[in-house]
This record gives C-alpha cells, structure tokens and sequence, in this order.
C-alpha cells in the first residue's frame, strides 16, 4: 500500500496514520525466539484481528478500548482498493497515549515466571508458595508487569518501579484492570477448553480515560493451554507456535536472522492452532470467514 503513510512496522502488525487514526494491519509473519522467519502461517493475522474484536466487545463493560471500526465499508475512500488486503485482517483504531509497560497477568507458573521463582521463589517482587511445579495453578492471579523491548525480550519489573514512573494511582489502576480482564477472559477460556495460563495488555490514555489498545488476548500475547491435556509438573502443549519452535530447536541455527524456512507440514500445523483457538474462544471458524470475505471482495 504504497501511498499509505507508514506509523510503525513490528514483528508482525503494520501500523499506517490515516488521517487522525491509526490502521493497524495484522501480518501472517510470525517471529520466533525475536527473528521473523521468511515463511507465513496462513489465517495468522485473520485470528490474532478477530480475536481481539471478540475480546474488545466481550469485556467492553470493564474497559473500552481503541477500536473505532473493523468494517472495511467504514474506512476512508483512501483505503477502498486494498480492500482485499485488509479484510478479516485490519482495524482503524484512536490514537492514545501508550504506558510504556506490558501488563501481565499470570494465573499459572510458567515461562520467565517459572524461571524467576526456580531462582528467588518470587515474581516481579511477588512472594509466591514454596514447592510449586512447573505450570502449576497459582492460589490467585498476579500482576507482573515488563518494560516493552523494542527489540528482544521485554524485561520482568516491579509494581513499585512501574509505580515510579506512572504514579501510584495509575499503578494501582492498571493492575485492577489488568487482573480483572484476565479473570473474567480465564473463566470464559476455561468453559470452552482452554488454560489461559497468562497473558498481556497494552494500556493507553485517551482523553483522560485509560483504554485497551494493541491487541488482547490471543495465541501471540498469550499462554493457551488445551484444558484436557494439562498435567502440573512439565511444560504444556499449547495454541501458538510450539510446533515451530520445536522444528527449530532440531536445526544448526544460531538463532540469529535471516531465519530458516519452514516445512509445509510445520507451518499447516501452526496454523491450525492458531484457527482451533479462535473457534473454541469465539465459536466460528476463521477459514470459512475469511472465505466468505474473499468472496465478497471479487
């Protein structure tokens, strides 16, 4: 879209102004361990997009967030001809304020989580029980949140640092927010057969009010588990890239980029997780919605 006036370009959203707006455009690219790989996971950008609009409306008696439109009819005429790129895959959204600060909500022991409390017994500062297992249930959701990293990974911080920055009212607000969508999302998923293990959530402000931008809740800012195969004590199978870590793991790569393709058989595999998780959490497939939107655009 070259005559699009490009904000910001990450791992895998492209972020383009639109006149006062922002267009955030959900890529098939999907990174691992921080290099984007040459090859795409078909439906990637359809799920992490709609899952997020299923999100936003679900938990918008808790918090609003910046999401203007995802109705290509409802875009400028600027952006009519690329319709076929930015369906089921793009949404025009407010500009806000961004807190410079992952939220994290951890439910279950895992992760940088699990590494921290094998070495302190804490997390983020947070005093956790002795004896814990490896993905254990935590006696009750934490808030842990993380600088954002440009590049690489995001950097695990206290609530009293993030309250250095933002205030103790923000802090303390944004930590209400984030356990109480975390809850409410985690009781959702787990009627419906998944673990949400632990996610996070950019806030921002707008016009005073703290709103939720970027995206929520997916298999890319968040931990998904199947719930019929969760057994304490070991790492978990789950809704997101596994099978391409697990291929990688087996190459003589430095992990360094350019990344290496990925077999057909791996990237299908993917995919087909990222488009169970959207069906069980939302209850429709993503491949016949996104076919029906193709259709509509030819």
């Amino acid at each position: 879209m070259p005559d699009l006036r490009l904000f910001r370009r990450g791992k895998v959203r492209d972020v383009y102004e639109v006149e006062d707006r922002l267009l955030i455009v959900a890529t098939d690219r999907l990174s691992a361990f921080d290099v984007v790989l040459p090859t795409a996971i078909r439906y990637k950008g359809a799920v992490l997009t709609n899952l997020s609009l299923f999100w936003f409306d679900y938990l918008r008696d808790i918090i609003s967030s910046h999401l203007i439109t995802a109705r290509i009819d409802e875009y400028p005429p600027s952006l009519q001809k690329y319709s076929d790129q930015l369906e089921m895959r793009s949404m025009m959204v407010t500009r806000a304020e961004v807190f410079p600060f992952e939220c994290v909500a951890r439910g279950y022991l895992e992760g940088s989580g699990w590494k921290d409390y094998q070495s302190t017994g804490e997390v983020c500062g947070v005093k956790l029980p002795a004896g814990l297992r490896q993905a254990d249930r935590l006696p009750e959701p934490i808030f842990t949140p993380a600088t954002k990293a440009e590049a690489g990974h995001d950097i695990n911080i206290t609530e009293r640092e993030m309250a250095q920055s933002v205030g103790e009212e923000t802090a303390r607000r944004l930590k209400e927010l984030t356990l109480a969508i975390y809850s409410r999302a985690a009781q959702y998923a787990e009627e419906r057969g998944i673990i949400i293990a632990d996610t996070k959530f950019e806030f921002g402000l707008k016009d005073g009010e703290i709103i939720l931008v970027d995206e929520a809740l997916t298999p890319d800012s968040s931990r998904f588990w199947p719930r019929e195969h969760y057994t304490p004590g070991r790492a978990q199978p789950s809704f997101d890239k596994q099978y391409v870590r697990e291929y990688l793991e087996t190459l003589a790569w430095d992990k360094q980029p350019p990344g290496p393709q990925l077999p057909e058989e791996v990237a299908m595999k993917t995919s087909e997780k990222y488009a169970e998780a959207y069906r069980l959490l939302a209850g429709k497939r993503i491949q016949e919605m996104e076919n029906g939107a193709r259709r509509m655009t030819t």
